[in-house]
């Protein structure tokens, strides 16, 4: 393998299956068993990968928490001249995975970074959604907490692009009905344990798969493909929310939250406006 000039290796990027150990590219393949060294997000994960093609290249483990320190050990046997392939569990490394550090460090240091493309969860859901992909927003997990994953969602309310997100088997319920109280029952995909043997890929209203998940608890990694809204953005009218707004806040019982919450369900305009406004009425 060639390098930079003559002294530094090369660190390879290598997208790996996300199930389908057939889904790996003879580039790939041909990388890792070149390269001095792989780092991996889990090197237990990976000899799986390994030992199905009979790869016998050293391992080492780079993962989120200890990616700062292990990327400066990478980085100092890159610049003796080892080149090294950093790959994580599955799919294309970086992408709602660990490995940016590394990978920023090697720029820093002027060593040069090689991707090997292949799958990605990403790509893959949304060429079997249906939906528009020419200019789509992927913004990887959902936050876990309720109250940040509800003003992410909200302000995705206007956003009119197909979204994807990346969704935990444990969270998959509650991420749903939040989707379905933000952002009304909008068409989505729903695609489970992608290129594994219970794959499923699934199009249909939110609420439909509400319905569905009473049959059982939901099992595997989710990736959620959202159509975006298809109407044109509602004109901010301040006096048409202020008139709305001065007729729920007559009622002292009645709190600027809950105005301002209902006054965006019926109108769809941004919480944050009409929030501001509120609190001026109030005050």
């Amino acid at each position: 393998m060639t390098t930079n000039d003559g002294n530094s290796g090369i660190l390879y990027i290598v997208a790996t299956p996300i199930g389908n150990l057939e889904d790996i590219t003879l580039r790939a393949l041909r990388t890792l068993r070149e390269v001095s060294l792989i780092a991996a997000e889990d090197t237990r994960h990976t000899r799986k990968l390994l030992n199905a093609y009979e790869i016998s290249t050293p391992l080492i483990s780079l993962h989120e928490h200890n990616e700062k320190e292990k990327s400066s050990v990478i980085i100092a046997k890159m610049k003796s001249g080892r080149s090294v392939a950093y790959v994580t569990d599955a799919g294309t490394p970086c992408i709602s995975d660990p490995g940016y550090q590394l990978v920023k460090m090697a720029h820093t240091e002027n060593i040069r970074v090689i991707p090997v493309p292949g799958v990605s969860a990403v790509v893959t859901a949304l060429s079997a959604s249906g939906l528009p992909a020419d200019n789509f927003l992927f913004c990887g997990f959902l936050p876990a907490k309720q109250n940040q994953r509800i003003r992410l969602l909200e302000s995705l309310r206007e956003e009119t692009k197909t979204v994807v997100f990346y969704e935990s088997p444990a969270r998959y319920p509650t991420s749903l009905q939040d989707m379905y109280n933000v952002l009304g029952d909008r068409d989505i995909l729903v695609a489970r344990e992608l290129t594994k043997i219970f794959e499923e890929i699934r199009y249909d209203k939110i609420s439909t798969f509400l319905q569905s998940m009473a049959a059982g608890k939901p099992k595997g990694e989710f990736t959620i493909v959202l159509k975006g809204n298809e109407f044109k953005p509602i004109v901010f009218d301040a006096e048409m929310v202020e008139e709305k707004l001065l007729q729920i806040l007559k009622d002292k019982k009645i709190s600027v939250r809950d105005a301002v919450a209902a006054i965006v369900k019926q109108t769809g305009l941004s919480r944050k406006k009409v929030y501001d406004l509120a609190v001026k009425l109030r005050s």
